[in-house]
C-alpha cells in the first residue's frame, strides 16, 4: 500500500511539474539551466514589466509572450536593475542575447531578428550559464498564443 501511495505521489509530482510554475529550461554546452517564470502576455503585463523593482533574484525572470513574431525592441526606463534579455522564436530557439541592459535608459534594444518571447533574466546571467543563439529552450507551464 505505502509503495502505491509513494508511486502515485511521484507521478503526480511529475505530472504538474512540481507545482512550482511555469519555468524555461535551456540545454547548453554546461548542461542544463533552468528560469522560474513570471508571466507577461497582456499589454499591460508587457508595458511595466520589470519597472521599479529592486532586485531580480537568480534563477528567475520575466518571460514575455507575443502573439506576433516581430523584432520586439525593449527599453529600461523606470528599471532599476541590470537585466539579460533573451529573445526567443516560436520554434523556442534563441535568436539572440542581448547582455547586462543598462538600467533607465531609453535606448531601444532589440536583435534584428523575429522573436515570439523575450525573456528577462538578471544581468549576468545567460553568459555564466552559456546561452547563446541557437540554443533550445523548453517553456513548460506556458501557453502558446
Amino acid at each position: 500500500m505505502q509503495i502505491r501511495v509513494l508511486a502515485l505521489l511521484a507521478l503526480t509530482i511529475a505530472c504538474s511539474g512540481g507545482a512550482r510554475g511555469p519555468v524555461a529550461r535551456f540545454g547548453t554546452a554546461h548542461g542544463t539551466a533552468e528560469v522560474a517564470l513570471e508571466i507577461a502576455d497582456t499589454p499591460p503585463a508587457r508595458n511595466r514589466g520589470l519597472m521599479y523593482r529592486d532586485t531580480l533574484p537568480d534563477g528567475r525572470g520575466m518571460l514575455f509572450v507575443f502573439e506576433d513574431d516581430a523584432d520586439h525592441e525593449f527599453w529600461m526606463k523606470n528599471t532599476f536593475i541590470p537585466l539579460d534579455m533573451i529573445f526567443i522564436s516560436a520554434d523556442r530557439r534563441i535568436v539572440g542575447v542581448h547582455a547586462n541592459a543598462t538600467p533607465q535608459s531609453t535606448a531601444a534594444i532589440g536583435v534584428g531578428a523575429p522573436s515570439r518571447y523575450v525573456l528577462e533574466v538578471p544581468g549576468g546571467w545567460a553568459a555564466r550559464h552559456g546561452i547563446m543563439p541557437g540554443n533550445r529552450v523548453v517553456l513548460d507551464g506556458v501557453a502558446s498564443p
